[in-house]
């Protein structure tokens, strides 16, 4: 057999032959290899780029990647040359608030940069004159993106705090903004939009982040299709287009939750815990969209495959698998593990199959002794992390998901319990016998305040394994069941923790529609979270693929660092001190192993891997997972305590450092002006 590192020489060696016979080899070699793992453990420090006075709060590369531009609280733009680590162009934007966003317009020969910002103008400028040509004053709250596209090099959009999605057309005599979407509509006057994003291979997708869990794609041409039909006698120069009766029309937009977070909400809301997206951006193939969930993890999702979030598809009464087909059940073509035809819940009968639970190659084997090390000695995230490599390998072994499944229990980050809810559910169904599987399941529910049906998944398991029925752990987790189903005495609580799950909320201003209600019932779930960073201090806060094909996310975090993951895996691989408080802008270089970073020091980080003869110790973080948990810990502390913590005080019992109980040095110094609003 021939390891995986001697199969990948070969394949760079072919590779490196092909170059040698094509051109096109070449540009094939360098950008299937710009990113890789020996690069990604070089990573470090360029250069620091000095010019801004305040914050740097968006940065953005140029199609070449010859150019980068940035924005900062000083209200200036600036053009780097990042190879050279010069100062090209430095201009007053005109806006008199922090710039939140700078883009270069696709197609103008880098002349045209477009910036928004707190003061809620979006501004157009001519880098050849350093003169601002356009000033669009349509917003009534700070502008927080701007998105431009490919296929149309005159377009651009904007989002803003005031709900809107704004939509510019430089060829139209009247240079004025068109609403494209209008969330007030749907979700009341309280909701802001923070980002925006459009699909790099189709531009007619536009993904909208705003506060709270759900993130929207939408479909342009329809958008566009339907408003041209409700007033055809409309002229081009004359902005009527948003219709009152439906602005979006049916099938426009498809909403993306991680499904734990509607009904942690609540819980959220009251530890004063902000949720929202703070970045949404696609990948390279356009075929995933990733969200920096502020207030929580980061998460991809699969916009080919789509999965509806198990716990939306929980009825009155809980459903495991019922039938099972091929290894999969199905509801109106989505796949899920939970089968809704089913009248009671029933687990399902069935023998051991010996393709998913026959012995496991050696190395896998080895992987999996050491996760199982790993988690004896309760070291739960490395025990994750090796689970997760054995079941990139092979994918259809039901120990390894039950095995991830207790790490996540025992770990129970945010967003765990949910995690190992769908390992449980993907081992019984490789696996219907799999017994720690199903109890682990009623855990999870009962975790995930899903009481009633925890209780009647417990009795079912009872009944299946009945020499089970009395140990010590059934016997304590009846008990808190029950001891939560008596506790309960309002009607909204019972339906709060069973039945179908609804948005509607009480207040007036910030009710959402029916037709909003709908959409977020059949919002589809993630593929894959990352977790370790912090994000609840700023709502600029970015996360991107880092790669030709986004094998590596990137993430900045509260606590100064950046933080890369394996994207199949969402192992977390490298840690890296980015700034003296915060780290916010990530964006990479367009091909090759560069990244560009800022945040609350006003200056731009250049990052590549380094000499081998060079000593990165200054800046790479070596206890990952105590950086983690400390991140963890950061955004389930207190408020109060969070906010002294970035004005650098340093709180006693709020621990920063790993297991040691160590402190990590926070450094921040001033106030820092990217908070939400």
């Amino acid at each position: 057999m021939i390891c995986c590192e001697a199969m990948a020489a070969v394949n760079i060696t072919s590779d490196i032959l092909h170059r040698q016979i094509k051109e096109k080899g070449m540009l094939r070699f360098q950008r299937h290899y710009h990113v890789t793992d020996p690069f990604i453990k070089r990573l470090g420090l360029e250069a620091e780029l000095q010019g801004h006075t305040g914050c740097v709060n968006c940065l953005e590369w140029n199609e070449k990647g010859d150019l980068l531009a940035s924005g900062s609280d000083d209200q200036h733009a600036i053009v780097w040359d990042p190879f050279h680590h010069k100062k090209l162009i430095t201009m007053h934007t005109g806006h008199s608030a922090n710039i939140f966003s700078v883009k270069f317009l696709p197609h103008s020969g880098d002349r045209i940069l477009i910036t928004g910002a707190a003061d809620s103008k979006v501004h157009v400028h001519d880098l050849t004159v350093k003169e601002t040509i356009h000033m669009f004053a349509d917003h009534t709250n700070r502008v927080k993106r701007i998105a431009t596209a490919p296929m149309w090099p005159n377009t651009f959009w904007s989002a803003a705090e005031d709900g809107i999605i704004r939509q510019y057309d430089l060829r139209e005599s009247s240079k004025r903004s068109e609403v494209l979407i209008d969330l007030t509509e749907y979700c009341g006057q309280l909701v802001e939009a923070k980002c925006l994003a459009v699909n790099p291979q189709d531009n007619n997708y536009l993904a909208v982040g705003a506060n709270g869990p759900f993130v929207r794609l939408y479909d342009i041409r329809m958008i566009h299709n339907h408003r041209k039909s409700l007033s055809p006698g409309t002229s081009a120069g004359v902005h009527t287009f948003c219709d009152r009766e439906k602005p979006i029309p049916d099938g426009a937009v498809q909403y993306y939750v991680a499904g734990h977070l509607p009904v942690k909400l609540h819980d959220y809301n009251n530890r004063l815990r902000v949720l929202v997206a703070t970045y949404v951006t696609f990948s390279p193939d356009g075929t995933e969209l990733l969200v920096n969930m502020g207030g929580e993890q980061v998460y991809l999702f699969d916009l080919t495959f789509k999965q509806r979030p198990y716990t939306f598809l929980l009825p009155k009464k809980c459903h495991s698998s019922g039938e099972v087909q091929n290894g999969k059940t199905s509801t109106n073509g989505v796949s899920n593990g939970i089968h809704l035809q089913s009248s009671k819940f029933r687990l399902v009968e069935g023998k051991r199959s010996n393709s998913v639970q026959g012995e496991l190659p050696p190395h896998l084997e080895k992987i999996k002794q050491q996760a199982n090390d790993a988690f004896a000695r309760q070291q739960w995230t490395q025990a994750i992390q090796l689970y997760s490599r054995g079941i990139q390998e092979i994918s259809k072994n039901a120990m390894l998901y039950g095995n991830r499944a207790a790490a996540y229990m025992k770990r129970k980050w945010d967003g765990d319990h949910y995690d190992a809810l769908r390992d449980c559910l993907k081992a019984i169904l490789l696996n219907p016998a799999h017994l720690k599987a199903h109890f682990r399941l009623a855990r999870c529910l009962f975790e995930l305040k899903y009481v009633s049906e925890a209780l009647e998944c417990l009795d079912d398991f009872k009944g299946k394994f009945p020499e089970q029925a009395h140990s010590n752990a059934c016997d304590a987790l009846d008990k808190d069941i029950k001891a939560a189903l008596f506790s309960k005495t309002s009607s909204s609580e019972d339906k709060k923790s069973g039945g179908a799950i609804r948005f509607r909320t009480i207040g007036r201003k910030d009710s959402i529609s029916e037709d909003e209600a709908v959409l977020r019932e059949r919002s589809y779930d993630y593929k894959h979270r990352y977790c370790g960073h912090c994000n609840t201090t700023t709502d600029i806060k970015e996360a991107n693929f880092f790669g030709s094909k986004g094998q590596y996310i990137v993430s900045g975090s509260d606590d100064g660092s950046f933080f890369i993951w394996e994207k199949e895996t969402s192992n977390l691989v490298r840690i890296l001190q980015g700034d003296e408080s915060i780290v916010n802008c990530l964006q990479p270089h367009p091909s090759y192993c560069f990244l560009a970073t800022s945040g609350i020091d006003p200056v731009v980080r250049l990052w590549n891997p380094r000499p081998e003869s060079e000593d990165l110790n200054g800046r790479v973080v070596e206890d990952m997972e105590g950086a983690a948990q400390a991140n963890q810990r950061r955004m389930n502390a207190d408020p109060l305590e969070v906010m002294l913590l970035n004005m650098g005080y340093h709180i006693t019992g709020l621990s920063n450092g790993g297991p040691d109980g160590s402190d990590e040095d926070e450094g921040s110094e001033g106030q820092v002006q990217c908070r939400p609003s």
